[in-house]
């Protein structure tokens, strides 16, 4: 995984970074994807990363999401795993709906206190 966020202003929401925060992934067959990294969050005491896969002009045009995994090594590099288990998944995909929702509802807070 290649990384382009700048760590020294990162909080761990990748969001906030203000710029493309992107990983290039190698899959299985060695291929690579480029994805931009949508958060990172919270499950069952465990840290996940959402990524969404990139086309060639930069875009997620299908909504698809990757859910892995995420840690960090002893050196503070980040490592992404597959998550094996339907269960844990399911736990995960219920978090990253949660995040899903919350951001939904706080953009229509701040809509409607500019309002």
């Amino acid at each position: 995984m290649s990384n382009t966020c700048d760590e020294t202003k990162c909080n761990g929401d990748c969001a906030s970074c203000g710029g493309d925060v992107t990983v290039t992934l190698t899959l299985d067959d060695d291929s690579t994807i480029e994805c931009a990294i949508f958060g990172i969050f919270e499950a069952d005491k465990q840290e996940y990363i959402a990524l969404l896969p990139l086309d060639e002009n930069g875009n997620n045009s299908d909504g698809e999401v990757f859910l892995y995994r995420y840690q960090k090594d002893a050196a503070g590099n980040p490592q992404l795993e597959n998550i094996e288990n339907e269960a844990e998944y399911e736990a995960a995909s219920d978090a990253f709906d949660e995040l899903l929702d919350s951001m939904e509802y706080d953009e229509l807070v701040n809509e409607n206190e500019l309002n």
